[in-house]
């Protein structure tokens, strides 16, 4: 099996969903590159914070892709979780070469519904900057609006689509 990543703009559903797919294999592991991000305690950078975020970025991407094919040499199929910009995905293509870039979309007043379920790290405003940084990204393999969908009909969807 290929490794899957699953991005989007905040609140889309990219974890709940990702966990819930991996779940649903016989053995699956689900990777949030945002936590492998988060293991950098002093002078962590954002992804958007200029040049160091950029690099922080791209580094993300390089050890949540050594796990994820350490795992996947060990017969263990991956889901990832990411906010990717075009430059990532192909960071990601290069590093896994079979991966499946699966897009999740949501409605922006649907993404602020579902922030205000769950704790949020992120100010209103980068919170809106990366929805709309999102519709700038082209590099996907398959787009799926989650908008009007179940959770237990996004996952439905995205098992489907990683067959």
């Amino acid at each position: 099996m290929r490794a899957l990543v699953l991005t989007g703009a905040p609140a889309v559903g990219k974890s709940t969903v990702g966990r819930l797919v991996a779940t649903e294999r016989p053995l699956a592991a689900f990777i949030d590159v945002d936590d492998v991000r988060h293991l950098v305690v002093s002078g962590h950078a954002a992804p958007w914070e200029g040049a160091e975020g950029l690099r922080q970025r791209r580094l993300g991407v390089r050890n949540g892709c050594a796990v994820a094919g350490n795992l996947l040499a060990g017969g263990i199929d991956v889901v990832i979780a990411d906010v990717l910009t075009d430059d990532t995905a192909a960071l990601y293509r290069e590093l896994l070469p079979e991966v499946l870039i699966v897009e999740l979309a949501v409605e922006f007043g649907e993404a602020e519904r579902r922030a205000g379920t769950r704790p949020v790290h992120l100010t209103p405003g980068e919170f809106r900057e990366l929805h709309e940084r999102q519709g700038e990204f082209s590099a996907g393999d398959v787009r799926v609006d989650t908008t009007g969908l179940s959770v237990r009909d996004a996952v439905a969807r995205v098992r489907e689509i990683w067959r």
